[in-house]
C-alpha cells in the first residue's frame, strides 16, 4: 500500500525520532511535567464539577485552559529549553495552545464518552492519559522544533 508523500515524510521524521535517546529524555521530562499538569487539570476539573456543579464539558474546558498555560511555561523552561531558549512569548504560547487542541479533543471525547461507563473522575484520569501522546507529538513536531527546522 502506497501512502501519500506527505504521510511518508511525516513517518520518516517521526519513527526515527522515537528511538533517539534525546527524544526519549524529552518524552520522560514531558511526562513528568505532564504529571504536574494532570494534577492541576484534575484538581480544577474536580473543583468545578463537584463543588461548583459545572457540567462535564465546560469544567473540562476551563481545567484544560489552566493546565495548558502551566504546561507551556514548564515545557518552555525545562523540556524544550534548548529549542525555546527558555524564553516565553505570546506567539509560541498561542502555537503551543493551538497544537494542544488535539489533546483537548482527545481528552474531552474520552472523559465524556467514558463517563457513561465508569465514574466521571476515573473517566477524567483516563482522558488525561489519552491526551499525552497527542500533546507530546504535536509539541515536538510543531512547536518546539530545533531552530531552523521547518515542519514537514
Amino acid at each position: 500500500m502506497k501512502l501519500s508523500p506527505r504521510i511518508d515524510g511525516l513517518l520518516a521524521r517521526v519513527l526515527p525520532a522515537w528511538v533517539d535517546r534525546t527524544l526519549f529524555a524529552k518524552a520522560v521530562s514531558f511526562a513528568l511535567i505532564g504529571c504536574v499538569n494532570a494534577s492541576v487539570d484534575f484538581a480544577v476539573f474536580s473543583l468545578l464539577y463537584l463543588y461548583f456543579g459545572l457540567p462535564i464539558i465546560p469544567a473540562n474546558l476551563v481545567a484544560w485552559c489552566v493546565a495548558v498555560s502551566n504546561s507551556y511555561v514548564l515545557n518552555s523552561t525545562i523540556t524544550f529549553a534548548a529549542e525555546s531558549g527558555r524564553r516565553l512569548s505570546f506567539k509560541s504560547y498561542v502555537a503551543f495552545a493551538a497544537t494542544q487542541v488535539g489533546g483537548l479533543i482527545a481528552n474531552t471525547v474520552t472523559v465524556f464518552a467514558a463517563s457513561y461507563f465508569i465514574p466521571v473522575l476515573l473517566a477524567k484520569l483516563l482522558a488525561i492519559g489519552a491526551s499525552f501522546v497527542v500533546d507530546f507529538t504535536l509539541s515536538h513536531l510543531l512547536v518546539f522544533r530545533r531552530r531552523g527546522d521547518k515542519p514537514q
